[in-house]
């Protein structure tokens, strides 16, 4: 069992960022009698994909479904299966987004030749 300040500390975040995962209802750690949370494996691992799902641009809406749904169904069929379904749409987004950094890439690789070549005729005028 780990108190909050481990659990921010082994990784790398604030309290007030925990206990705003706790408000949402990502993550349920138990209280001791004075009111103190105390956080499992099961909440330490919880954290650890909810940075994952952040990681990979999932918003905090579909990290919480997929987390949260290995509590609705423990063979984690369920889980798995919005997993890969969000992660379909997601390696979508990403490969879209690829495209579109390809294509601005060009652009510019276009702009700076177009520019070498007028500096190039620019210095040749002043000699």
């Amino acid at each position: 069992m780990k108190t909050i300040t481990d659990i921010a500390q082994a990784f790398g975040l604030t309290t007030r960022t925990i206990r705003y995962y706790e408000e949402l209802g990502l993550i349920k750690p138990q209280r001791t009698e004075n009111g103190i949370r105390i956080f499992s494996k099961k909440e330490y691992a919880q954290i650890k994909l909810i940075l994952r799902g952040k990681r990979y641009g999932f918003n905090l809406d579909e990290i919480k479904e997929m987390v949260l749904l290995f509590d609705k169904d423990r063979t984690g069929k369920r889980q798995l299966e919005k997993t890969i379904s969000y992660g379909k749409q997601k390696l979508e987004e990403v490969n879209a987004r690829i495209a579109e950094l390809q294509e601005l890439k060009g652009e510019i690789e276009e702009l700076l030749q177009a520019f070498s070549k007028k500096l190039d005729v620019v210095r040749s005028e002043d000699n």
